[in-house]
């Protein structure tokens, strides 16, 4: 007479049997079919290794300039970005607390880029605009696609309208800054 198995033995037979039970393949009446078009293919999750495309939008929140990043199928150049930036925060950036310090505008703001720059003519005299006004456009301008490949830090962007300019200024984070230019007067 032989000694009884031991309990753990007998729970590792019992679930092996079972495991190799599911994965035999049983004849239960399905019968194979084609490949079924079942319509376009899904969209929303992006494939590993590419960059995430968004516009990058510069609206205020109660912690001063914020970004907002909307989704797009391409980069947006300037003229885009500050287009979506004029519409305002939408009902998910409202939510976040963001707003926009950009007046009305009487008429059509038009941006041209070349290389590393943007230039922004506005129907207004940018001296009016406020320094959060003047922070959304030119960052809201650096961070868009930029002839040149230069990273926003370095976009110079310039603001005319009714005779009057201001810049070139660049995007310093969380606010529009004047670029400096150094002196051409020699040390003593």
């Amino acid at each position: 007479m032989s000694a009884p198995r031991p309990r753990t033995a007998r729970v590792l037979v019992t679930t092996a049997l079972a495991c190799a039970a599911v994965t035999v393949p049983v004849g239960c009446g399905v019968e194979p079919s084609d490949v079924i078009d079942a319509g376009a293919p899904a969209t929303g999750v992006q494939a590993p290794g590419r960059p995430e495309t968004g516009v990058q939008l510069f609206f205020y929140g109660p912690a001063g300039l914020r970004s907002a990043t909307r989704p797009a199928k391409a980069p947006a150049d300037p003229q885009a970005a500050l287009d979506l930036l004029l519409d305002g925060p939408d009902h998910a950036e409202r939510q976040r607390g963001l707003s926009s310090a950009l007046p009305h505008l009487s008429g059509p703001l038009r941006a041209r880029a070349g290389q590393g720059r943007v230039d922004i003519g506005l129907p207004v005299p940018p001296r009016k605009l406020d320094t959060a006004a003047l922070s959304q456009l030119v960052c809201t301008a650096a961070n868009a696609d930029v002839p040149g490949g230069h990273p926003p830090s370095s976009v110079r962007v310039t603001l005319t309208g009714s005779g009057s300019r201001v810049g070139p200024m660049i995007c310093s984070g969380d606010t529009a800054l004047p670029v400096v230019q150094p002196s051409s007067v020699p040390p003593p």
